[in-house]
């Protein structure tokens, strides 16, 4: 329990804070949320987003899963992202990954996981498509960040191909979409793709995932 009291503690003492230096910062955003992102990110606890970009209450709206995963039949994410797409217009989808990510390590594994191991199977397949290129790079740790590069641009593609983004799209060039890795070590974010907006960018895309490099 002593770590769910400090959390009532840190709020009040924030609280406090944020009140004394804006006293109407709560209520002017009680109305309603007007966020500028979509941000698709992993679970992991390491990755505290808003405070590593400064954003402040509701400028971003969040979905998180293992392994930052964009897949066609998960409803939960295709409901977050129709929201923010058709109803709170946002401008910016970004899918971020990060080094270290647990659910990549297990994916480049043979050890069974039980259950997490059907929601790893699109990070395994991408494994196996670039099996020839992975084995080339010797460095372990190496192999690891390229493994979890190769995802966040899967799954911006997969991002760029639901029906959602493909109709949003052909009303105009919004929303941009964005792949972008978060360094644990260093704390900075990295780019691997950014500003897709059309059919046309996303063989840009496809390229990046080939030649390991971002675009």
């Amino acid at each position: 329990m002593e770590h769910l009291k400090r959390l009532f503690s840190n709020n009040k003492a924030i609280v406090e804070q944020i009140t004394k230096d804006d006293p109407e910062f709560f209520s002017r955003r009680a109305g309603k949320q007007e966020p500028h992102f979509l941000f698709i990110g992993c679970s992991d606890s390491r990755v505290p987003i808003e405070t590593l970009t400064g954003v402040a209450p509701g400028e971003m709206f969040v979905h998180r899963n293992i392994a930052n995963q964009v897949l066609s039949g998960d409803m939960n994410l295709l409901s977050v992202l129709q929201y923010a797409v058709e109803v709170l217009d946002v401008e910016h989808v970004i899918v971020c990954g990060h080094y270290q990510c647990g659910g990549v390590k297990a994916a480049m594994g043979d050890v069974s996981y039980g259950l997490i191991d059907h929601w790893l199977a699109n990070i395994r397949d991408q494994v196996r498509r670039h099996e020839t290129d992975l084995e080339q790079i010797t460095n372990e740790q190496a192999r690891f960040n390229r493994v979890v590069e190769l995802n966040v641009l899967r799954q911006v593609y997969n991002l760029s191909r639901t029906p959602i983004v493909q109709n949003a799209w052909k009303r105009g060039h919004r929303p941009l979409l964005h792949g972008i890795v978060y360094d644990i070590h260093d704390g900075l974010l990295k780019s691997l793709v950014l500003a897709v907006d059309r059919q046309e960018k996303i063989q840009a895309v496809l390229e990046a995932d080939k030649r390991g490099v971002g675009v």
